[in-house]
């Protein structure tokens, strides 16, 4: 772990400190939960993260001790990215905000088969029907959503 000098006691802005922009956590998400794992892979998720954000992003969470890469090919070396058990204990944080997502802003995407399975499907506001727990839905009637520009 980095020797860091923390700006607050707080427990949420230490941990904000860390993951807490718009993009650290949905690397996590994708190395957990959708098998990418080299740079290329991960810079083609559909959020589409600028290289230069993405590099950051990953030498922070390497210093945190959350993720590790190993070289896979030589000349030119690339990497393969990988969570360590303390970037993986990450996930049921990541299962609240996706939780939240769901219920309180029309649904999503992606629902990991561990939640399918486990009897915690998560349905949107709008669907009865679990089978469609994971698609993309319109947001919740008689909430304003806010203007994110």
């Amino acid at each position: 772990m980095t020797d860091h000098e923390f700006r607050s006691k707080c427990s949420i802005a230490r941990t904000l400190e860390i993951c807490g922009d718009k993009w650290t956590l949905l690397i996590v998400r994708d190395l957990l939960w959708h098998r990418k794992h080299t740079f290329q892979e991960l810079q083609l998720s559909s959020e589409g993260m600028p290289a230069n954000i993405l590099s950051q992003r990953l030498k922070r969470l390497m210093a945190w001790g959350l993720v590790i890469r190993e070289p896979y090919q030589n000349r030119p070396t690339r990497y393969r990215y990988a969570l360590t058990e303390r970037g993986k204990s990450l996930e049921p944080v990541l299962k609240s905000i996706m939780t939240w997502g769901h219920a309180e802003l029309g649904g999503g995407f992606f629902v990991p088969e561990d939640l399918r399975r486990s009897g915690e499907a998560i349905r949107s506001p709008h669907s009865s029907d679990p089978s469609t727990a994971h698609s993309s839905q319109s947001p919740a009637p008689n909430r304003a959503m806010p203007n994110l520009k």
